[in-house]
């Protein structure tokens, strides 16, 4: 259920696509600085829901796999 959803986020190259970038720089009317703050700020969200979610499931229900916080 979650890959088409990567599959859609990420090309195969696994950059963002240009269009992505461009929408995020549109929607700060071309601040770069305050889209990668805003960046940063999801990650940081992202970070903290990946530990919620972490802290809430089973070992059993992921037979001992365990979420990484960085990428490989």
């Amino acid at each position: 259920m979650l890959a088409p959803v990567v599959d859609e986020a990420l090309p195969a190259d696994g950059l963002p696509a240009e269009r992505d970038i461009e929408a995020v720089l549109a929607y700060h009317d071309a601040d770069a600085r305050a889209a990668i703050g805003t960046l940063l700020e999801d990650v940081r969200h992202l970070r903290r829901q990946l530990a919620l979610t972490e802290g809430a499931m089973s070992r059993g229900m992921t037979r001992g796999w365990r979420p990484g916080y960085d990428r490989d």
